[in-house]
């Protein structure tokens, strides 16, 4: 298990991809309207306009997990308060963010 993708909210997608593809020496590997992506040593950095449809406002960090919904039950659990639950957004991944005692949104993703 490990942080693997780190997305990041952003008001203007264009400025913000020249900063990233600056910063990371590479051109994004995805890149469309509502998302786009850099592949930098096995880590997905993903800048999303606005925070996406679920309205992010800070960047979130995705820890990488083989049962996101044992995961999830897990940190629920010990305290964290369930934010988003688990929704597939395409080609077999799975998502789901939580809340920990502070209100720091963390992570999960799942991989089919």
């Amino acid at each position: 298990m490990a942080i693997q993708t780190v997305l990041h909210p952003v008001s203007d997608l264009a400025k913000a991809k020249q900063v990233y593809a600056a910063l990371l020496g590479m051109a994004p590997t995805t890149d469309s309207s509502y998302y786009v992506g850099f592949e930098a040593d096995g880590q997905q950095i993903g800048l999303v306009p606005g925070g996406g449809p679920q309205g992010m406002t800070s960047p979130v960090a995705y820890w990488h997990v083989p049962d996101i919904e044992a995961k999830l039950a897990e940190v629920v659990a010990a305290g964290a308060t369930v934010h988003e639950s688990v929704r597939d957004v395409g080609g077999g991944r799975l998502v789901a963010t939580f809340t920990d005692p502070d209100g720091n949104v963390l992570g999960l993703l799942q991989d089919r």
